[in-house]
């Protein structure tokens, strides 16, 4: 048995693909599958200890991506994209995995094209509430489509769409005790959490937004900001500016990225959270922390906004748009959320409600049975 993933070089579609390799796994253990091998491709690796230590091949397949906006690298782009479509489809026919499972992105396009042309099985998963270019055009002929959000389902043909949740990894799925958790960032004991993340990137507006309200914030709560690597050193000595006669300095920690013990330190520690609206919302909702969104305004389809607004309708976090992203505003959000217990409860409750804990192992047995079947 073979089974190829495939998606675009982001957190948002690696993360997800190795939380259903991990069931796979689990599978292949439990029923005693001989031969097996699982691959990746995709124009980087992204994370190589992660790849070995779940047992993935990695293939390399490089590629260039379609912007939706006029730029001259399209051009070129054109035809780096012609040419991994070859070197794909010459990777997979030398694999000749029994499916292909496609998480989206722009480096995913080779690789699902090659399964394609291939006539290899193809499953794909969707995260957002509208789907990216290259998995709207792979609904129209994968055999089973997984989406995160009810609302995706108009995009793809209903007999093959399934409503399955988001994959989350098994080691970040379960948050840290509180006590363990502030001890861990040593923080005390009976102030609030704010768990701010900005993504690996990191995002300027909302790192902006935090630094600016400060001053304000520690006052009153404990702050965990993840900035990104890039931003690290700026923000540290920015908060040394900001912070460098206040007496609660210590309740403001920075870390530019988030491993799986940070993240399940911070998550339970966490009283609430502050994010983008991607794929980690639904890690928040795992969790059960209430939280505040903050959509990229120009996202493709405008996902975010509609993924923050899903979410939001549920009951289950609060939304601030980047055109109202000021310190007051947010500090005062904070406040709102924090000094409303009835409303703070039940957004626990519904963000709980919201997670489907058993979105990897549907799609691991979907990709493994679909495997078993094409392999006799």
């Amino acid at each position: 048995m073979k089974i190829v993933f495939t998606g675009g070089g982001t957190g948002g579609h690696f993360y997800p693909i190795i939380a259903i390799v991990q069931k796979v796994n689990q599978i292949i253990d439990k029923e005693n599958i001989l031969g097996a091998k699982l691959y990746y491709i995709s124009d980087s690796p992204y994370d190589k200890e992660v790849l070995f230590e779940n047992g993935l091949i990695y293939e390399e397949v490089d590629t260039g991506k379609m912007r939706t906006y006029f730029s001259l690298r399209n051009f070129l782009d054109i035809f780096k994209i012609f040419f991994s479509v070859i070197s794909a489809i010459f990777k997979l026919f030398s694999i000749y995995p029994d499916v292909v499972f496609g998480k989206g992105g722009y480096a995913s396009f080779p690789t699902v094209f090659a399964a394609k042309i291939l006539r290899i099985p193809v499953i794909i998963h969707e995260s957002d509430s509208a789907p990216g270019r290259v998995n709207k055009w792979a609904g129209k002929f994968a055999k089973k489509v997984a989406i995160s959000f009810l609302e995706a389902a108009e995009y793809f043909p209903k007999d093959r769409v399934a409503w399955t949740g988001q994959p989350i990894r098994s080691e970040i799925e379960e948050k840290a005790g509180r006590k363990e958790a502030l001890n861990y960032f040593k923080f005390e004991s009976d102030l609030p959490v704010v768990f701010v993340i900005g993504g690996s990137q990191g995002a300027e507006i909302i790192n902006n937004t935090i630094l600016d309200a400060l001053p304000r914030l520690v006052e009153n709560y404990q702050i965990i900001h993840q900035v990104g690597v890039n931003n690290f050193k700026i923000v540290k000595d920015r908060v040394e500016v900001v912070l460098s006669l206040n007496p609660h300095k210590l309740r403001y920690t920075a870390i530019p990225f988030l491993n799986p013990l940070v993240v399940k330190m911070a998550a339970g520690a966490a009283s609430l959270i502050i994010s983008r609206a991607g794929s980690m919302l639904f890690e928040i909702a795992c969790w059960g922390v209430p939280s505040i969104l903050v959509p990229i305004t120009n996202s493709n389809l405008d996902h975010q906004k509609k993924n923050a607004f899903n979410y939001a309708r549920e009951g289950a976090c609060s939304v601030v748009e980047e055109a109202n992203m000021t310190a007051n505003i947010l500090s005062s959000e904070i406040d709102r959320i924090m000094a409303d217990k009835v409303g703070y409860d039940k957004m626990t409750r519904n963000a709980k409600a919201f997670y489907k804990p058993d979105a990897a192992i549907k799609i691991a047995r979907a990709l493994v049975d679909v495997a078993m079947s094409h392999e006799k």
